[in-house]
Formats: structure tokens, sequence, C-alpha cells
């Protein structure tokens, strides 16, 4: 297990598990920056694109805060001269709380811009402080029907609306991001049912559509794991019944044309979409 650094009640580690720091990021926040891609998620969405993340207890993973440190601080030059900065990701960054917030105080203390990418499946008051630090937030809501949730993130979306609440509340610049997948959650009562919900709840967040994806696929093969394809067709089998959708052959990369319908329907509810594409 990490070693645990005793200095608070609230938990810190020293040591993490890390996929990836991946440098001169422009996707995931302002300017140039370092993505911290930490281990572990409570979601098993079936699209996911880096389904290595679903068991990450190998020491080929492991890290020490100091040894991110070494390689960020060699990127911060590039932050301050292209107003960058640290976004973390995953996996889900929160779901390793006590290296989340030990990475977090470090690089606050020496003022670094910070953003983070979450599912928003966390319990908030224990991650409150961590999201307070954030310059820029980027909250996932995948699907608003919780059985369509459930069946393909294999979680109910109940938490998740709630934080969703919460973070609006903390007054930090939110961008609410949408994996748009033809199959899954790419029609629009669901478009709708989104909208109506930031603008009553998170009136000021801004929207973001990102088109699904098929990179990295490959390593489902590798892994022995079910192919998304394959996990869809099982999925659909079940036959869900659920308003305004139906099942399509597969997923699918949503259009361009259909991108901008989806962003269409939230301007309607005057709601500004962004794109860091």
């Amino acid at each position: 297990m990490p070693k645990k650094i005793q200095s608070s009640a609230l938990l810190r580690e020293e040591t993490g598990y890390v996929m990836q720091l991946q440098n001169f990021s422009v996707n995931d926040g302002e300017g140039i920056r370092t993505t911290i891609f930490l281990c572990g998620c409570p979601l098993h969405c079936i699209w996911c694109c880096n389904p290595e993340n679903m068991a990450y207890r190998d020491k080929a993973h492991k890290m020490t805060l100091q040894e991110v440190e070494a390689v960020v601080s060699r990127q911060a030059l590039f932050f301050r001269r292209c107003d960058g900065g640290i976004t973390f990701s995953g996996g889900e960054a929160t779901i390793q709380q006590g290296f989340l917030r030990s990475m977090t105080e470090r690089f606050y203390d020496k003022g670094y811009k910070l953003s983070i990418e979450t599912c928003g499946y966390f319990n908030f008051e224990q991650v409150r402080d961590i999201l307070e630090k954030m310059d820029l937030i980027f909250f996932d809501l995948k699907l608003m029907d919780d059985r369509l949730h459930q069946s393909f993130t294999g979680v109910s979306n109940q938490i998740i609306k709630e934080n969703l609440k919460k973070v609006g509340q903390l007054g930090i610049p939110l961008v609410v991001r949408i994996p748009v997948i033809v199959g899954v959650n790419a029609f629009e009562n669901n478009i709708h049912a989104t909208c109506s919900f930031l603008q009553k709840y998170v009136p000021e967040a801004k929207l973001e559509f990102l088109p699904y994806h098929k990179l990295g696929m490959d390593k489902y093969e590798k892994l022995g794991m079910p192919t998304p394809d394959e996990q869809y067709e099982s999925i659909r089998k079940e036959d869900i019944a659920v308003s305004g959708f139906s099942f399509a052959a597969r997923m699918t990369t949503p259009s361009e044309e259909l991108l901008s319908a989806f962003s269409d329907i939230a301007r309607a509810y005057h709601i500004d979409t962004i794109s860091f594409r």
C-alpha cells in the first residue's frame, strides 16, 4: 500500500499509481499542459479507451510525489510562457484521493494552474478541498437516464448529478463534457434533458461535445476483455426500453452535422458550447 503522510486529518499519500504523464497536452485545458493520468476508475464505461485502468495495482505504474514533481518541473517554463499548467485525469483522479491531494497541494503552492477531469462519481465532502484548488473543472455527464447510465457504465448517475450541482456552487470555471456516442447517448431527448438540467442547476457551466472514437480498442483483445462492440451487443440483447432511445447496429462516431445540431439545442437553453479539440 502507498505510504501515507500523517501531517493532517485529511488523507494524503506520497505514492500513487500513474498510467501516463503526458507533456505538451493541449486538449485538457488552456495553454500547454502536463496531463497526469491516474490509474483506477469506479465506472466501467463500455466505450472506454483505457481499459487497462480497471486493474491498476501494478508496480510498473507506481510513482512517488517526488518523481512526478521532477517530470512536471521540467515543463514549468512552458506553463508560464503559454498560460498552461497541470491537468489531473484518469481513469478517475479522485479514486486516489490521498495521492491526488498531495500533488494538488504541492503544485498549488508552486503557483501552477490546475485543472481536473472527473466522471463525478465521488464523495463530494471528501474531495471538496482538492476541487477548491482547481482553476478549471471538466465534469463528464454521459447520460441523463439512470437506467441507461447503469447499463452502459455500471453505476447509477444519481451521485454524479448531485455532485455536479455541488461543484457548480464552488464558483470555479466548469466545463461539462458529453462523450457523444451514436447508439448510446446521441439522441435529442438526452441532449434536451442534459441542457435542461444544466440550465436549472449550473447555468454558468460551458458544454463540450466530445465525439466518440475507437482509439485504443485493440487493448481489449490484448487484455482478454470483451470488446466495446461485443459489450454493446450484449446490452442490446437485453432490450432496454427508454423513451426516445433505440439501439444502433453498433456504437459509432457522430457526424459534424449532428454535433452542430446538438450545439444549436444547447444555445436554445442559453448554454455556451466550447471545444478543446
